[in-house]
């Protein structure tokens, strides 16, 4: 069993920056998602399992970092350039596959969330 403790989030206003970090024992391919009040959960960012790959989404291209620290077993997101359309439950996400998928339901494991809030 693997298990995901996402921390980091909170209440930043718009053009700002957070870092989420996501607490993970093994080695996986490892995903950010997010789900927004009313909203189906979206693909956000991702890599792969040897860590040589990563995707986005194209909402936040150019704006989010995901990146790994394997010593710590830690997976991050940092996200600049925050907007108001941000806004969401932030989840960590692991899977066995060896490749980037952005389909929820190929992810195996998921942390509880952490909310991000970002005012304009």
């Amino acid at each position: 069993q693997v298990q995901l403790v996402e921390s980091g989030g909170g209440l930043v206003q718009a053009g700002g920056s957070l870092r989420l970090s996501c607490a993970a024992r093994s080695p996986y391919t490892m995903a950010w998602f997010r789900q927004a009040p009313g909203k189906e959960r979206e693909f956000v960012a991702a890599f792969n399992w040897s860590g040589d790959k990563t995707g986005y989404a194209d909402s936040v291209l150019g704006r989010f970092t995901i990146s790994r620290d394997n010593a710590k077993n830690t997976v991050y997101l940092q996200m600049n350039s925050l907007e108001p359309e941000d806004t969401a439950v932030y989840y960590c996400a692991a899977r066995t596959g060896a490749v980037i998928s952005i389909t929820p339901a190929r992810y195996d494991y998921w942390g509880q969330g952490t909310q991000v809030t970002v005012s304009s």
